[in-house]
């Protein structure tokens, strides 16, 4: 994750805006219950009028009111309104205040003056409560109502209906005795069922002095519906700007990773090559690459925001109702018992996915690119049978991980959908006693749902993450790779006397983890103006001897000097740079024969390229296409044949103009004509290089200056052609093989 972090490093202004940007969108989607509940409450139930304190109120109306306060609370009431007497108003007063309250035609008001605190409220609350209560003392039917007469002294009950004309004629002393127990009871009432019957006094006080409700309702409506919809238009941009930022940074990444993939790739030895295989590297660098890239979008979209959304809603949901928070407990338990459960059950599956998509990927490689050889033996079958054991495998594991997830959500939904009905029982019981209302309801299951999903969405990273942190340790096992050759920390120079000269000493090598020494003791000295020739039965280790001098390993023992130093103390790119390398297959890239032939000279002009095809006596065949030297050439060659692919690969390290050129069997797909024309060409232009030839046929080192023989790693002979004959008895057995008895007797 270190190599993660590291790379997220370049966008942290994209992370910290969209860390921004996941407040905002929390924020709004916190909102919107809270909203919902008050246009409910307010708008619905209420009639629009949100405040249990009246803006106007009539003068009878205030002076019943003040019939149940003691004198402070009459004075604290009275500075909180101001009168409108239509007798001592000027006429656009008068005018104005009648076009708002038509009633004060006919009876003086009282106005709200400024602001009030809560115990304003709570004062009108009670005075409303008291009033509603001794007017609704009797029943319609004439029965007892038992809750308000339960808030009276037991010695009042009897005259409660008469209490409004006691209070007026009893002192003030004797009328806040009377009053002490009753607010007393009043108090213990739920705040909510006071607060509905003062807005219920509110809107028929309202509708009494002729203010239209009906606008005040609908008004309401609009008003809150309308921060609704901006919040919610809000929360979507939000969310369309967080995935957009999101995505670039999860590309940019992508981007970033593969780049340092390919890099590192690039800088692997055969050594690392061999530890990884070519189908591994691929999946890493794109199936694996993808998979962390779908990892950080989910966490800067998820792991941000759900803490946020769940904190946010705990904190909504203590403020809404307390007494149910256990529903919200009982949600979220279910939902982490589901979700782990089937964590234990889907994680192992998880983990073998990303092996078997490694395994289809180097079965299907395999596959194609021995198509040829599999149609020619008729074996389309058995590799048919091979890929889909391997497709099943992968189709198996998909599917049951497909088959969890599908029973998920339908678990989760009747999860979410149970805890819903439970809020609503238990909010009934609550409704039903005025200690909540329908909108609260409402407003605690919409908090519940976020949470739920939020601790869901969580829980479902922890599901995506074992995935994706495969793919991170295994591109980390990439980028982490120790490079077994590396350039030295100081570059020694050369002797430019010995410009060209490649000598091994004593040199010994064999493969990593490997016991027995592939070449052992091996010393010669190749010098600039000379053909020195490698042959050899097949696994002597001409190849391998031909690869330590590029460095695509190094010597296990010995040394290889190239103009008086060792190779491993020069720079890889300056030895290569005076390396013109010939592999035994021809490897041609996608782009024309111009673009391969200057492939290691990117400078190169017309006038080079031209002569290092008609040296490698690839002019003819290429004159002769449609284009010449712009012809196209397709991936990997395949639109020329093998002597075609030779021809070019050689030509394209004669352009480079190097001190030493490696030619690793690069003649094998060439006619004996062709091949000897070559040789000449070679010898003739190459007067000044050092030429290095492995090859099988004696035809073709015939003519060089130093014929080494290897046998089982090891040099058995070294000289020229007629002394190696005479002194040599491998040599010999090879020429034996492929010349007749006239040519060896001839030389």
């Amino acid at each position: 994750m270190l190599t993660i972090l590291r790379n997220l490093k370049k966008s942290t202004l994209a992370i910290i805006f969209v860390i921004v940007l996941l407040v905002l969108q929390a924020y709004c989607d916190l909102s919107l219950p809270s909203y919902t509940s008050d246009i409910v409450n307010t708008g619905i139930l209420q009639g629009g009028i949100d405040s249990p304190v009246p803006e106007v109120i009539r003068a009878s109306e205030l002076d019943s009111l003040l019939l149940y306060t003691t004198q402070k609370e009459k004075e604290n009431l009275l500075s909180h309104f101001i009168l409108l007497n239509k007798d001592t108003m000027d006429q656009n007063e008068h005018e104005n205040y009648t076009g708002k309250y038509p009633l004060l035609e006919n009876e003086n008001l009282y106005i709200l003056s400024g602001k009030y605190d809560e115990s304003f409220k709570e004062l009108f609350k009670m005075l409303i409560f008291i009033k509603y209560g001794f007017e609704n003392i009797q029943s319609a039917q004439g029965q007892e109502n038992s809750m308000m007469a339960g808030l009276l002294p037991e010695k009042y009950s009897a005259v409660s209906a008469d209490m409004n004309k006691i209070l007026k004629t009893v002192p003030d002393e004797a009328k806040e005795e009377m009053l002490k127990p009753i607010k007393e009871k009043i108090g213990q009432i739920p705040d909510t069922l006071k607060s509905q019957i003062a807005v219920a006094y509110v809107r028929e006080e309202y509708k009494a002095i002729g203010i239209n409700v009906s606008k005040i309702q609908t008004q309401y409506i609009l008003i809150v519906g309308s921060k609704m919809l901006g919040l919610a238009l809000a929360a979507m941009a939000a969310a369309i700007l967080i995935t957009l930022v999101a995505s670039r940074i999860a590309a940019k990444l992508g981007r970033d990773l593969r780049k340092q993939v390919f890099c590192k790739v690039l800088s692997f030895s055969q050594s690392e090559m061999d530890h990884f295989s070519t189908a591994s590297l691929i999946t890493r660098s794109t199936n694996d690459i993808q998979q962390i890239q779908m990892m950080v979008i989910l966490m800067v979209r998820i792991v941000v925001y759900s803490p946020i959304l769940a904190a946010g809603g705990i904190l909504k949901i203590l403020n809404t109702n307390t007494t149910m928070t256990w529903t919200l407990g009982v949600g979220v338990g279910a939902v982490l018992a589901l979700v782990s459960i089937l964590i234990i059950i889907a994680m192992p599956k998880f983990k073998l996915m990303q092996k078997l998509i490694d395994k289809i990927n180097l079965v299907m490689r395999e596959i194609l690119s021995g198509l040829p050889v599999i149609r020619a033996f008729s074996n389309e079958k058995y590799e048919n049978e091979r890929f889909d054991g391997v497709n099943k495998d992968l189709t198996k594991y998909s599917l049951f991980i497909g088959r969890v997830m599908a029973f998920l959500m339908p678990s989760l939904m009747l999860i979410m959908n149970l805890v819903s009905i439970l809020i609503i029982w238990v909010g009934a019981d609550r409704i039903n006693t005025g200690t909540m209302q329908v909108g609260d309801i409402m407003a605690f299951i919409q908090y519940t749902m976020q949470i739920i999903m939020s601790f869901l969405m969580l829980t479902m990273i922890s599901i995506i993450l074992p995935r994706a942190s495969v793919s991170v340790s295994r591109v980390n096992e990439v980028l982490k790779e120790k490079i077994q050759i590396s350039d030295p920390e100081k570059e020694e120079a050369m002797d430019d006397s010995k410009r060209g000269q490649i000598e091994f000493k004593n040199v010994y090598f064999r493969y990593p983890d490997a016991e027995e020494y592939v070449l052992s003791d091996i010393s010669f000295t190749a010098k600039p103006g000379e053909v020195t020739a490698i042959i050899g039965s097949t696994g002597s280790g001409k190849s391998t001897l031909i690869n330590l001098i590029p460095r695509f390993y190094d010597v296990t023992e010995g040394q290889i000097l190239l103009n008086g130093t060792d190779i491993r103390n020069i720079s890889q790119k300056a030895l290569r740079k005076r390396i013109g390398y010939v592999p035994q297959k021809g490897v041609l890239f996608s782009g024309t024969i111009k673009s391969n032939i200057a492939f290691g000279a990117p400078d190169a002009d017309d006038a080079i390229i031209q002569k290092a095809a008609r040296i490698a006596q690839a002019e003819d065949f290429i004159l002769e296409k449609p284009e010449g030297y712009n012809e196209p050439i397709a991936q990997g060659g395949t639109n020329v044949s093998g002597g075609q692919k030779q021809r070019l690969s050689i030509a394209r390290a004669i352009a480079k103009n190097p001190d030493i050129y490696i030619f690793d069997d690069s003649f094998s797909a060439l006619d004996y004509k062709t091949d000897s024309n070559l040789r000449k060409a070679l010898k003739k232009e190459l007067t000044n290089s050092t030429v290095l030839i492995v090859a099988q046929r004696i035809s073709t080192i015939v003519d060089a200056d130093q014929i080494l023989v290897l046998d089982n790693g090891k040099i058995v002979g070294k000289g020229t052609h007629k002394e190696l004959l005479k002194n040599c008895e491998v040599y010999y057995q090879i020429a034996s093989s492929q010349l007749s008895k006239e040519e060896l007797a001839y030389e």
